[in-house]
């Protein structure tokens, strides 16, 4: 008899799935490579950026900050006047009493009044700074005068100082004037800007 041949089924092997690419290894770790060998990854940290020792918040000078942290009333044109001419009594009488009533050192202090005297003052009533410097020069210079003699020597003392520091005066005074053209021109330009704005903004609205 014949004997037929039997075979032993084999098992079939099922297909192996591509392997998958190497996931990412995260930012300074370990991922694998093709060969399935570990890979180190380093990651360079980003420059950080060099802080700019010239730089300043805004951009706006120191000066500038300074300045506007500095008080910033409105005075009226009697509110300006006031304080200039009581200002500069008080420290011509200060001049009298500490320095012998130097008028050198009263016409430096009246520089900066004169400045202030037009910086304080509201835009309404620019046009009365220059005209209140020159007051209170003379008033703040009959203590720094020095006259004697009774009401007629005090005047021509006060006169005769007025001639000699008119250096002075006429320097106060033109500080106290450019201040005020220079708020009266940015105050006028504002004003054009605004109504620009205006114009603009009434054209762009829809017309009913």
């Amino acid at each position: 008899m014949e004997q037929h041949r039997t075979r032993t089924p084999q098992r079939r092997q099922p297909a192996q799935a591509p392997s998958a690419a190497p996931s990412a290894a995260p930012s300074g770790g370990l991922g694998e490579g093709p060969a399935g060998g570990p890979v180190s990854v380093v990651v360079a940290p980003a420059p950080a950026a060099a802080p700019n020792r010239g730089s300043r918040p805004g951009g706006v000078p120191p000066v500038v900050l300074a300045l506007r942290r500095f008080p910033d009333p409105r005075l009226t044109g009697i509110g300006a006047g006031l304080f200039a001419v009581l200002t500069m009594f008080l420290l011509a009488c200060a001049d009298q009493l500490l320095l012998g009533g130097s008028e050198i050192v009263y016409g430096v202090l009246f520089l900066p009044v004169s400045a202030l005297t037009a910086l304080w003052v509201r835009p309404a009533d620019l046009v009365t700074a220059p005209i209140i410097v020159p007051i209170a020069f003379a008033v703040g210079v009959i203590p720094v005068a020095g006259g004697t003699g009774g009401f007629g020597g005090q005047a021509m003392a006060v006169v005769t100082a007025l001639a000699v520091h008119a250096g002075w005066l006429y320097g106060g005074t033109l500080v106290a004037g450019l201040i005020a053209s220079v708020r009266k021109i940015r105050q006028m330009r504002e004003r054009q800007r605004h109504l620009v704005r205006a114009d603009r903004a009434a054209a762009r609205r829809p017309r009913v």
